[in-house]
């Protein structure tokens, strides 16, 4: 991923927060000596510092690369916005992207035993669902843990972060204010959050 120096995170907390309302991504494990890594969209639960928790099913084709060659790649992206080229100048403006894109590089640890396999669903369960409304989730002869031998865990040892914040960086104040006037104008929910971010990026570069 390309990232130039007005494209950067800000700080390790402005990557940790987006991790925090975007916690669907695409787990990407490259094996060894393929032809192509096995790309799994999967939803995720990053504890905010080293550490990420998931679970798939066991004939997901991942744990083949994974036994290969234990690291992985969590791409995860939001925010993404189509600037048209009339917003940057005139019907001669060149269009742009506005995103943000966070990767994590990891050594990934299966997880197996069905105590910590439990753990990880509970944890899951209490971030995805904190209403409650589900049965305790525990090995033995119940509904859910008749279950769990169908599936195995992934503990994520984050090594390496890149983040990427394109919004406009390179711009004047006075532009990125006037483009997020249009993504107002425009009003699709990925359009305010693009907003959100530019305006929350622009402020920090103010002060």
């Amino acid at each position: 991923m390309l990232i130039r120096k007005h494209d950067a995170a800000l700080d390790d907390a402005e990557w940790r927060e987006f991790l925090k309302t975007h916690d669907f991504g695409e787990l990407i494990a490259p094996g060894a000596g393929r032809d192509l890594p096995v790309v799994v969209p999967t939803h995720f639960l990053y504890d905010g510092d080293h550490t990420v928790l998931l679970h798939l099913t066991r004939d997901n084709p991942v744990w083949e690369a994974i036994a290969e060659r234990p690291r992985a790649i969590l791409s995860v992206f939001g925010a993404y916005a189509y600037i048209p080229g009339h917003w940057n100048q005139d019907e001669y403006g060149v269009p742009t992207s506005y995103y943000a894109a966070v990767q994590l590089a990891c050594d990934v640890e299966p997880v197996d035993d069905p105590t910590a396999l439990t753990a990880i669903l509970e944890r899951q369960l209490g971030h995805f669902q904190p209403e409650g409304k589900h049965a305790p989730v525990e090995p033995g002869d119940n509904r859910y843990g008749k279950l769990l031998p169908a599936i195995r865990g992934l503990r994520l040892h984050v090594t390496g972060v890149r983040a990427k914040f394109k919004f406009g960086g390179n711009r004047t104040a006075e532009h990125r204010r006037a483009i997020s006037e249009k993504l107002a104008e425009r009003g699709t929910p990925l359009d305010f959050e693009a907003r959100a971010n530019l305006e929350r990026r622009l402020t920090r570069k103010e002060s």
